[in-house]
């Protein structure tokens, strides 16, 4: 039997927050938030007022102990920094994918790796086929990513129209599509090397394993070492995001105790609650019951991993402060230029074929020869057409497309620039032919 807390027992602040709880826990807020930065963006840069947009982002800020001081631009505090939370995000997601979910089995795994892999080598061919040899070059990953954020809000904002599987489909698609993009980050973003940086990178992460083979479980220690990581990754030339994805990867996945054990220790501490009680009805003097209340709590934890803990209360500080922060200092792109020249331009011409064409023939053309050849099937209740309309969905590339643009050609660049526009003007073409497509296609049978 289950029970509902009545409004007469919430208090006041209770009631007034509750309409933003239930906000942040829609599957299409974080997509909603994203889209409100980026506007604010656009706006701001291209007002009366674009120089102090330009301006805030050069702003110093920097750490200091004892003799040891730390600094950089506010705007590489955000690209370097916070974002390095948000690729713990995505290690985190991935981690959990491989171990439980839609990654753990190979056939259940085919499907969405093998859409991902199209949807990551015929975009930048694309651009590749415009920008060989010439300044753009080295901007070919940049139609290679999905944003992640904006894909599934607009999937969810279609409601009970959307099968779960294909939801699923498209979670774990994005899931393998950061996963490359974080190696071709390792791989080709990567400045000249620091060797002893790198080493005190690697004796880091040596001991976050050891630290998660030993059964430690509190996120202090990780935390200490993963600052480290991330410092040493910092100054060896490996970009310093990738040190989240890693620190993720050693985080315990592993529960203490298993669900009788759970449900076995809850009955039992809430027996000695209710007997504790019969003496005293207060809670605040009752030591009976608050040290049944402490071995609950202590369960409850057991019963939990770490990595999903950590998942679970990240979430909304990645999804509606650190996302849209970097998309408010990243997207502020000043329309001051003719567009049709600058649609033209081979840079920005080449991120937009890359994402509004090679993601969409990418994504489909693979997953149909993974069922075709016998190696995947569709998800239940889903079918080609589906397939085919959030294969554009995967188009908007948006976040990671804006960072591995700086990567490319750094801040303050004409090439950047036009980067940016073919990312902005690629994610709004992809999100609204994918919008059509899937409002329009009924719910078909995967058979």
């Amino acid at each position: 039997m289950t029970s509902t807390r009545l409004d007469h027992e919430t208090t006041p602040i209770e009631r007034f927050l509750r309409p933003f709880q239930r906000f942040a826990h829609t599957e299409s807020s974080g997509g909603i938030v994203l889209l409100l930065a980026t506007v604010v963006a656009l706006v701001w840069a291209n007002s009366v007022w674009w120089e102090s947009y330009h301006h805030l982002w050069e702003i110093p800020v920097g750490i200091g102990l004892g003799g040891l001081s730390f600094e950089m631009s506010l705007h590489h505090f955000i690209n370097d920094g916070l974002m390095v939370v948000f690729f713990f995000m995505v290690g985190l997601e991935i981690k959990r994918e491989m171990l439980v979910g839609e990654l753990a089995s190979p056939r259940a795994a085919a499907l969405p790796i093998a859409a991902a892999a199209g949807g990551m080598v015929i975009p930048a061919l694309l651009y590749a086929a415009l920008n060989a040899g010439g300044e753009g070059a080295p901007g070919w990953g940049i139609p290679m990513a999905t944003d992640i954020a904006f894909a599934l809000g607009i999937l969810a904002l279609m409601g009970p129209r959307v099968p779960t599987g294909l939801k699923v489909f498209l979670a774990a698609l994005a899931i393998v599509d950061d996963l490359g993009a974080v190696l071709v980050i390792a791989l080709f973003y990567t400045d000249d090397l620091n060797l002893m940086a790198l080493a005190l990178g690697g004796v880091t992460l040596v001991g976050l394993v050891m630290l998660n083979i030993s059964g430690a479980r509190h996120p202090g220690p990780y935390t200490v070492l993963g600052v480290i990581l991330w410092g040493a990754f910092l100054s060896s030339g490996v970009h310093a995001t990738i040190a989240g994805v890693l620190l993720a990867m050693t985080i315990p996945a592993r529960t203490r105790i298993n669900t009788d054990e759970f449900l076995s220790y809850g009955r039992h501490y809430l027996d000695q609650f209710d007997q504790a009680g019969a003496e005293d009805k207060n809670v605040l003097t009752n030591a009976g019951q608050q040290e049944a209340i402490h071995a609950l709590e202590s369960s409850c934890e057991a019963a939990q991993a770490p990595l999903q803990r950590l998942e679970h209360d990240l979430h909304t500080w990645v999804a509606f402060g650190i996302i849209p922060l970097f998309a408010l200092a990243n997207a502020g792109l000043r329309l001051n230029v003719d567009v049709g020249a600058a649609i033209s331009h081979p840079i920005t011409l080449g991120v937009i074929l890359g994402l509004v064409l090679g993601k969409p023939i990418g994504i489909t053309l693979l997953a149909w020869a993974a069922v075709r050849s016998g190696l995947a099937s569709l998800p239940q209740g889903v079918g080609w057409g589906q397939i085919h309309g959030v294969s554009w969905l995967g188009g908007i590339g948006f976040t990671m497309s804006l960072f591995v643009a700086n990567l490319a050609f750094g801040e303050g660049s004409a090439l950047l620039d036009a980067a940016k526009l073919g990312v902005l003007a690629a994610s709004v073409v992809a999100a609204v032919v994918g919008w059509i497509l899937l409002r329009r296609k009924p719910r078909e049978s995967a058979a």
